[in-house]
């Protein structure tokens, strides 16, 4: 069976309606950085309000910036309305929600199949942050609650 090079990383191996919160929230803001941080930004402020959201998008601009400038190859991405998960977006939502779980050697691991070597650190890091922020989000939807209209938390 010849392999087609055009399903690579595309290739759909779940549903976002079957994902983690915070792994589906990882997919969103990997297609919609395509428009722009401003459109990431959106997507996260009903959860996260303005501080949290411009602190997540700070993290995932960082991890961004190292995917788009080393990035052993590009990764493939279906559109934003597509419910489909491509392998690509799979491993990226996975490898975020590991490195802020805590697990930095697994984070590290995956980190080696999207990276060189030398940037695995910064991308953990980074990654690590982003998913933080993504996973309170990812719970917040969950259970349905916004982000308290005050900073004082009772």
């Amino acid at each position: 069976m010849k392999h087609d090079r055009d399903m690579v990383g595309a290739f759909p191996v779940s549903a976002l309606d079957r994902l983690d919160p915070g792994e589906a929230l990882v997919v969103l803001c990997l297609r919609r950085w395509r428009d722009g941080p401003d459109a990431v930004e959106a997507l996260l402020l009903p959860t996260l309000g303005p501080s949290g959201a411009r602190a997540c998008l700070r993290a995932f601009s960082e991890m961004m910036g190292l995917m788009q400038r080393h990035c052993r190859r590009p990764l493939a991405q279906h559109g934003q309305a597509c419910r489909c998960v491509g392998s690509d977006e799979a491993i990226l939502a996975h490898f975020v929600m590991v490195a802020a779980t805590g697990e930095r050697e697994d984070a590290m691991l995956i980190a080696s199949l999207l990276v060189d070597g030398p940037l695995l650190l910064p991308m953990v890091d980074a990654a690590r942050m982003a998913g933080l922020y993504l996973y309170q989000a990812g719970l917040r939807q969950k259970a349905r609650f916004p982000e308290p209209a005050s900073a004082t938390r009772h």
